[in-house]
């Protein structure tokens, strides 16, 4: 019995490592393409390793395309991400508490309208969206990008709402009787107890929001206001695509999103399971 134990566990384990390598093997194939020179990156019989390893390409890349370094780019990025963030977190956290604990007229109404905003797709979304902006002369700012996600996301508001209902109403109801308002209820006891949920939306939307190409390509129309998704793209042109440059500032980019990816990873583990098993 302990040998088949044994044998299942070593079998477990080989087929999750493999599976694993598997998934990640681009950002691997990217990593290591970043010190290639460009003719060893695309081809017939290309080496897995580079045989010189090319440095240059990080401060070539660096550099950027034009007047504007990446250094510029990532100043951009962590703007919009960020203040994204924070305006998800606000907002999501105040409208998931509204739906899920105080009882006002048209409450289910309003919901099924969010949830139904869930269900479009992005797409359909897109030129409305822009034709308000331009209206609203804001095209070619960050805030088309920004100020959306200080009105509530779908998505987290459902999430954190899951995680509310499962919290003890009794919380609540002893506030209540110790003179707290629904602001005061919400602010010294909801909010301090969706830690794990706030944590979840934190580490997905900053992601979201800095791995995002459309929303700068629709409304950044100056190249100083580049996100570093959109200033990637630079690299291609007419003659041709600088591959090693570019896999090196795209190497770069996803050091923000793993850092805040492995420091969270508990507490992320933490929000989606909590939430999956309260709702």
């Amino acid at each position: 019995m302990k040998t088949k134990r044994r044998i299942k566990t070593i079998c477990y384990h080989a087929f999750v490592i493999g599976f694993g390598l598997l998934m990640i093997y681009p950002v691997i194939w990217m990593i290591i393409s970043s010190f290639k020179m460009k003719s060893e990156i695309l081809g017939n019989d290309v080496p897995f390793l580079p045989t010189k390893w090319v440095f240059e390409n990080y401060p070539n890349g660096w550099k950027g395309v034009g007047e504007y370094n990446f250094g510029d780019y990532f100043k951009n990025s962590a703007i919009v991400s960020v203040l994204a963030t924070i305006g998800t977190v606000i907002s999501s956290a105040m409208v998931s508490y509204a739906l899920a604990r105080v009882k006002f007229i048209g409450r289910k109404f309003w919901f099924t309208c969010m949830i139904m905003t869930m269900l479009l797709p992005g797409q359909v979304l897109m030129i409305p969206q822009y034709i308000i902006w331009n209206n609203l002369d804001l095209t070619g700012t960050f805030v088309p990008l920004i100020l959306p996600k200080f009105l509530g996301v779908p998505f987290f508001i459902y999430m954190m709402m899951q995680f509310i209902k499962g919290l003890p109403k009794e919380l609540d109801e002893a506030a209540q009787i110790d003179g707290c308002s629904k602001y005061q209820i919400f602010t010294r006891i909801i909010l301090p107890l969706l830690g794990p949920s706030i944590i979840t939306t934190i580490v997905i939307q900053f992601y979201w929001t800095w791995d995002d190409y459309m929303g700068p390509l629709l409304y950044l129309t100056k190249p100083a206001l580049y996100t570093v998704s959109y200033a990637i793209k630079n690299f291609a042109d007419v003659q041709g695509t600088n591959f090693g440059p570019m896999f090196a500032m795209s190497t770069l980019s996803l050091i923000p999103v793993f850092t805040l990816f492995l420091f969270f990873n508990r507490y992320l583990m933490d929000g989606v399971t909590a939430g999956s098993v309260k709702g």
